[in-house]
């Protein structure tokens, strides 16, 4: 061989949208003078300047020529280390190519656009858009999507609730909306509402939308209905005070008699209601028994005249709904939870996102369940109301009880004098991990997501409020 090369440096590092330069050297070790074309291959041949193209050499003579790299920012900027090379041919001997390599690496970026298809649905009972969220970056991404509106108008059924895009493609998310309220009769009602693309550690990206709910009826039906209603009451009204009267000269002479046709009534008298069954809770709290109360009545014994007793089936707490979405999705990360809300027990077992409790109906928590999936456990405390607080806040009310993947955490107390649920810190991977949360109030909306970063320093994140006046009504989960 008749040429030495060299890359100066070997390795460089480029962002998506800017330019590096990286200096080939070479040196004619040959007897002859000879001429070099140089020519950019690889993957990033396309966005390569070589400067010059050709370079003559004497012999034992070095020049340079200049590898320029303007990576453009899209997702084909791939990011992470990028191999390159050179061919450099000479016109002497084209023989003798030499094609020395080097590595590149395109730093990551994010970007991420999402758009409603269409904006706005029209519907009575529900609507059906879907969410389009473009990943415009080089790096894969993950996020989760949730949905609110102004005075909680509408429920959301989001399928999926967490995606996975690759650089450069896109995800579509099928949304149900669906108003808590049927319009019977009049015009439609305009109600906005905004789907959340939420990525960790990174503002939501929101998206507006608008579901116009349509009436049932029109309202000139209804209109018409009401008419046909009032002259139906005349006419009833009417007849009776119209109808011919007939009497019985038998039933009069009874009357008349003091005599009634009637039988006595039973002396006997309705038996008390059975006592309402009660559930003893623990620390953890325990879910509460599925099973129903006895009805009184026939049997007596055991079997209940001759029945057999039918066996519930098992209780599906939060643990129950996280293993099978890990079942289903094993490298993937997944929170499940459910609320205890005052007089009314455990809701449905919720996952990644959806709402557990209730909002608007004045009805406060007193504990959670909560489980997670591909997190490295989760670990809570509750915050709790305080009736002997001096400054107007709530306390906590035990210490950290932490569990491992796929277990059941509890915090807070579902006993029946059990305090009001004010706030929680919770974490997952005893901090190492991010989680989030966001909380609907009483007497207030729904508050900010609020995220764990392990960056900062701190191993969780608080959710709630310190007024020992707020409680609890609803959570939010997402990990």
């Amino acid at each position: 061989m008749s040429l030495w090369t060299s890359l100066e440096p070997a390795s460089a590092t480029v962002d998506p949208g800017g330019s590096t330069t990286v200096r080939l050297r070479l040196r004619n070790t040959g007897d002859v003078v000879d001429e070099y074309r140089f020519e950019a291959v690889g993957a990033l041949a396309p966005w390569t300047a070589v400067e010059p193209q050709t370079l003559r050499l004497y012999p034992g003579t070095t020049g340079s020529v200049d590898l320029t790299f303007a990576p453009p920012r899209t997702p084909d900027a791939t990011a992470g280390p990028n191999p390159y090379a050179v061919r450099i041919t000479p016109t002497e001997h084209p023989e003798a190519t030499t094609v020395p390599e080097g590595n590149l690496t395109i730093t990551p970026f994010t970007e991420l656009r999402a758009e409603l298809v269409p904006p706005t649905v029209k519907g009575r009972f529900r609507g059906r858009p879907k969410l389009a969220v473009d990943n415009l970056g080089n790096t894969k991404l993950t996020a989760s999507i949730g949905g609110s509106d102004n005075g909680d108008q509408l429920s959301y059924d989001i399928h999926p609730s967490n995606v996975q895009i690759e650089p450069g493609r896109a995800a579509f998310v099928k949304t149900t909306l669906k108003p808590r309220q049927i319009i019977w009769f009049g015009s439609k009602e305009d109600r906005p509402y905004t789907l959340a693309v939420q990525r960790s550690g990174v503002k939501p990206l929101d998206v507006a939308g608008m579901y116009v709910q349509r009436g049932f009826l029109p309202r000139w039906l209804a209109t018409f209905l009401g008419i046909f209603v009032a002259l139906a009451i005349t006419f009833v009204m009417l007849w009776i005070a119209y109808q011919p009267r007939v009497t019985s000269a038998a039933r009069e002479k009874l009357q008349e008699a003091g005599v009634s046709t009637l039988a006595p009534s039973s002396p006997s008298a309705s038996p008390p209601p059975p006592p309402t069954p009660t559930v003893a809770a623990t620390t953890p709290p325990a879910a509460p028994s599925t099973q129903p109360a006895s009805g009184g009545g026939g049997g007596g014994g055991p079997a209940g005249g001759g029945e057999e007793k039918e066996t519930e089936a098992p209780e599906r707490t939060a643990a129950t709904a996280v293993r099978e979405l890990a079942a289903d999705d094993p490298s993937g990360r997944h929170i499940c939870y459910r609320a205890y809300a005052k007089g009314k027990g455990w809701t449905n077992a919720v996952c990644d996102g959806e709402t557990a409790g209730t909002v608007g109906e004045k009805t406060p928590l007193k504990a959670l369940n909560i489980a997670v999936a591909g997190a490295k456990g989760t670990a809570g405390a509750a915050f709790v109301h305080d009736p002997g607080s001096t400054n107007g806040q709530g306390h906590y009310d035990a210490p950290w009880s932490g569990v491992a993947d796929g277990i059941d955490n509890y915090i807070g107390s579902t006993k029946k004098d059990a305090p009001d649920l004010l706030g929680f810190t919770i974490n997952v991977d005893n901090g190492g991990g991010p989680v989030c949360q966001t909380v609907h109030v009483h007497d207030a909306a729904w508050l900010g997501l609020g995220c764990d970063d392990p960056k900062s320093g701190e191993n969780f994140i608080f959710g709630g409020t310190l007024n020992n006046d707020l409680w609890l009504e609803a959570v939010k989960f997402t990990v």
